[in-house]
């Protein structure tokens, strides 16, 4: 990601330089510790104008080739035209990019005060403007480039091959520049429209002004030349004929040769954004307006309209273009889509072609959709519901609400006014998705649930109401939580007036309703609810929530209260109430944890099996808006008003990382693979991710105090260049080690027994080997093949003769080597081994613990520990045995260890140590600490019964 960098000071290098590993590592210490800046997601474009190229290839067969550059904010992508692929994503600019151009396999754009040359992706010339003011205009000039400075008053001639300022032409006063546009055949002359309404022709050589296209000329009206500014040019295919747009919706066919208007048209609905001349040889120019709508104009009748496209974009349309030689146009609008109409006859209406579109309003909710991470539900404040992507764009979609641009045509409103209204609440559950409608949708102010169907991209059959008994006059409240059953087969709506309803999301018929009854009286007057004369006081239910084996049904209200039904009876069972309204409520069916947001700026955790609140967690300086459980339900993240984005280790309760956005995150949701985070935030219509460091390096996850908060800016669509990013990924890992980090010491207490951490398994194996070996023996022993060779060996000569004299010099010299194998293990068997190497070792240094030699028995296996203790033999040896055992039992370290090695041991050797008087003594020792220590073993255990049957006796 780009940083704000001042370079007054020094102009920057024209190619970026390697950056310093110091730098690198204060860059990673102002990063999350948790979460790093990924990518962004349904990003198309904006309002700058997009830039198209087409390219022909000498034998190709499917015509020339179309490339798209799209502005996304502070970085620009490049689409492929014929299936609106994404090729790939420019690094972001220091400044949000005002203007695109495109010279051959070069990407030019300007960024603030600076003109930066893209190739392949990869900066490799910035110009920078010596006035430091922001240039807003560009345009590639042959091997000059030109650019306006946003006032207007200048503008700026650079030389490409050396990057230096040629020129600077000052405009006079009363002309403020905003487009500058080059006529074919016109030799280093360029027009230059203002926002006054007027156009000057300008020598770039000669820095000469040629002519003034005063705008009494230009336009219809004088009187209103004051208020009306150029908005679009365009070059037509006739010479010296241009196209002329107007913010006043007039269209001037120009002939600047003349200085003649050629044809005048009018577009009632806002002004002129865009306009292209078709060049496949039918004379139809194309005009797009402020309020989405494309007009098609007949030429070759003096302008008549021949179709008007209403509605088609969402928002002002930014850039149209018609693709050279074919009848296809190409449109971008503000509302962040790119599409593309095709025109099946010159006189026929364009029907939409293809295109590439995301919200064009900054979403509010997110949830990640299915066990897999790779889609996102986004709903967003433009009606509409999407599905998200995250591993190809081009697989992202909307979620379909019926034929409604046919309708808007005929009634001729727009088609976001027939839309369902912005969705409040989602639910879904991908159990059944292949069989009936998967997910559930609550819609602001409507007293109605619907349901979708991901399978088919559409809205679903079905439509569940919240009326509750039918009675005149009876309230009928809007939906305010929804609720899919793990299984798939419930749909569970609720109500601002407390009735709650139970559909099958199958048939769509009422099963059941959840009586939530009158207000408790436990709960704080200031939170309960007011009745309205005769009528009862209404509950207003803000959250909704089944278990994983649909057993208990959880339902938050507006007063506080958290109410448990039981699933079949619907029966209400337990009411806890809270200190404060309960807002939301999210639930994590694995563990059974149900998040509570608060209105007094707390979260609490429920546990919906003892249904007692187990963590109450704060510190938010903002009401919180939402929050996600990780997968495990390890942390918990939350997003606040604050613009900060906070995680909670749950098992402590504690802060473990914060960090701040530019903007306020609207909506959170974890990924349910534990690798990304995604975040919506409320100035941008894209959807973020962060990856989750802890997936690719160790963290520690000691807690950090508000004022650790690090200030982090948006992901980008694709950060910088691939390489770049795979390193950057590869790299995650956090670069301040704590010192305080708690790790785990051998011995909790000296006071307690510690055991081994290794199996049961392996000590019950010790004990019962020779058991063990008796039950694996074989019947009987193997037989031996024959040893005849396949093919007998034979002596030379006429006669076949065997080797046999041969063969038997041969079965000798293998008896000798074998022979010297088994002299040479005796040898080898005559040598100490490992095992009593380190007793003696650890007994010649008066070890306390013997702690070397114990963590060299510990690592052997059942039958290799078995021999070792079998080969001691010398009466040394056992007596500096039993001394290590006795003292292994005084550090209280590996009892059930000491036990097995002292059975296997006294088995074995138990009629040695009977007959020999010289370990009497060591004997003695042993059984007094095995005394010892057993008794203090009972004790303990005595103890910690004692305190549990305490304790669950007062549960």
């Amino acid at each position: 990601m780009g940083a704000n960098i001042d370079t007054r000071s020094s102009p920057p290098p024209r190619k970026r330089l390697r950056t310093d590993s110091t730098a690198n590592a204060q860059k990673a210490q102002q990063e999350p510790r948790l979460f790093a800046p990924f990518r962004a997601l349904g990003l198309i474009t904006n309002s700058v104008p997009f830039v198209l190229q087409t390219r022909s290839h000498k034998g190709a067969t499917d015509g020339p080739r179309t490339h798209l550059v799209t502005c996304l904010g502070r970085a620009w992508a490049m689409w492929e035209g014929g299936k609106m692929g994404l090729l790939f994503v420019g690094p972001d600019a220091p400044m949000p990019i005002a203007s695109m151009a495109m010279d051959g396999n070069a990407v030019w754009i300007s960024s603030g005060p600076y003109i930066i040359k893209y190739l392949r992706g990869k900066e490799v010339e910035r110009l920078a403007n010596p006035l430091e003011s922001s240039l807003t205009h560009i345009l590639v000039f042959g091997k000059q480039i030109l650019a306006l400075t946003d006032d207007g008053s200048r503008m700026l001639v650079w030389d490409t091959e050396s990057g230096e300022l040629q020129t600077t032409i000052q405009f006079e006063p009363g002309f403020t520049a905003i487009m500058v546009h080059h006529p074919d055949t016109y030799l280093n002359k360029v027009l230059v429209a203002s926002s006054q309404g007027n156009m000057q022709l300008w020598n770039i050589r000669t820095q000469a002004l040629i002519h003034t296209f005063s705008a009494a000329s230009l336009l219809t009206s004088p009187s209103n030349t004051s208020s009306t500014a150029i908005t679009a040019l365009a070059r037509s295919p006739a010479i010296d004929v241009v196209g002329i747009g107007f913010s006043s919706g007039e269209i001037s066919v120009y002939d600047i040769r003349a200085d003649e208007r050629l044809m005048r048209m009018v577009m009632q609905d806002g002004g002129i954004r865009a306009l292209s001349f078709r060049s496949d040889g039918h004379p139809i120019l194309a005009t797009a307006s402020s309020t989405g709508h494309i007009a098609l104009w007949d030429l070759n009748s003096g302008g008549r309209l021949l179709h008007l496209v209403r509605g088609a974009h969402d928002g002002a349309i930014t850039a149209l273009e018609w693709v050279p030689g074919q009848p296809v146009l190409i449109s971008s609008g503000e509302d962040n889509s790119v599409k593309q109409w095709l025109f099946d006859s010159p006189t026929d209406a364009p029907r939409l072609l293809k295109f590439r579109s995301g919200h064009h309003a900054p979403p509010h909710l997110i949830r990640y959709y299915g066990e897999d991470g790779k889609q996102i539900l986004t709903a967003s404040r433009d009606r509409s519901l999407r599905c998200t992507s995250v591993v190809r764009d081009s697989r992202s979609f909307e979620l379909s609400q019926g034929s409604l641009a046919k309708k808007a045509t005929s009634l001729s409103i727009p088609i976001a006014s027939l839309k369902f209204p912005a969705i409040s609440a989602l639910s879904y559950s991908t159990t059944r998705s292949k069989d009936w409608d998967d997910v559930l949708t609550a819609h602001t102010d409507e007293a109605v649930a619907r349901t979708w169907t991901m399978k088919d991209k559409r809205v679903g059959k079905h439509v569940f109401t919240v009326t509750g008994e039918k009675k005149k006059g009876a309230l009928v409240g809007s939906v305010k939580a929804v609720c899919v059953t793990a299984c798939g087969n419930f749909g569970i709506a609720a109500s601002s007036t407390g009735v709650i309803n139970m559909y099958n999301m199958q048939s769509g018929i009422l099963r059941r309703t959840f009586d939530i009854g009158p207000c408790p009286q436990n709960v704080p007057s200031r939170f309960r609810p007011t009745a309205n004369g005769k009528k009862k006081a209404e509950r207003c239910v803000t959250g909704l929530a089944s278990d994983a084996l649909d057993r208990v049904l959880v339902a938050s209200t507006l007063d506080g209260t958290v109410n448990f039904f039981d699933f079949h009876t619907a029966a209400l069972e337990h009411t806890l109430v809270l200190p404060s309204a309960a807002v939301s409520i999210t639930l994590h069916r694995d563990s059974g944890l149900l998040a509570v947001i608060c209105d007094d700026l707390i979260v609490r955790v429920v546990d919906i099996e003892t249904r007692r609140i187990v963590r109450e967690l704060g510190g938010f300086r903002g009401r919180v808006l939402d929050l996600t459980f990780s997968p495990d339900s390890r942390w918990l993240v939350t997003t606040s008003m604050d613009s900060i984005v906070r995680t909670f280790d749950i098992p402590t309760g504690r802060l473990i990382d914060l960090f701040r956005t530019s903007s306020v995150a609207t909506s959170v949701s974890f990924s349910p693979t534990n690798d990304f985070l995604a975040t919506s935030h409320v100035d941008s219509v894209g959807v973020y991710l962060w990856a989750n460091r802890a997936q690719y390096a160790e963290v520690s996850f000691h807690s950090i105090v508000e004022d650790d908060v690090v200030d982090v800016s948006l992901p980008s669509m694709q950060g910088v260049a691939e390489d770049e990013a795979l390193d950057a990924l590869s790299a995650l890992t956090v670069q301040d080690e704590p010192s305080d980090v708690f790790v785990t010491p051998p011995q909790l207490d000296g006071d307690l027994v510690t055991l081994t951490l290794l199996p049961r398994a392996r000590w019950q194996t010790l004990l019962n080997l020779e058991v063990i070996q008796q039950r694996n023996k074989p019947k009987e022993p193997p037989k031996q093949p024959e040893k005849a060779p396949f093919f007998l060996p034979t002596l030379p000569g006429v006669e076949p003769r065997f080797a046999l004299e041969q063969q038997r010099q041969k079965e000798a010299e293998e008896a000798k080597k074998r022979k010297e194998t088994r002299r040479l293990q005796r040898a080898a068997g005559a040598a100490s081994s490992v095992f009593f190497t380190k007793l003696s070792e650890a007994h010649e240094s008066d070890s306390p613990d013997y702690e070397e030699f114990f963590t060299y028995a510990k690592a052997l296996s059942p039958a290799a520990l078995d021999l070792e203790l079998r080969s001691l033999v010398s009466l040394d040896a056992l007596q500096i045995f039993l001394e290590a055992l006795a003292r292994r039992l005084r550090s209280h370290r590996d009892f059930e260890a000491v036990q097995t090695f002292m059975a296997v041991f006294l088995r074995v050797h138990g009629e040695v140590l009977a007959t020999n008087a010289e370990v009497q003594r060591g004997l003695e020792t042993l059984a007094e600490a095995q005394r010892k220590e057993s008794e203090r073993l009972l004790e303990l255990l005595a103890s910690s019964l004692g305190t549990l049957s305490f304790v669950r006796d007062t549960m």
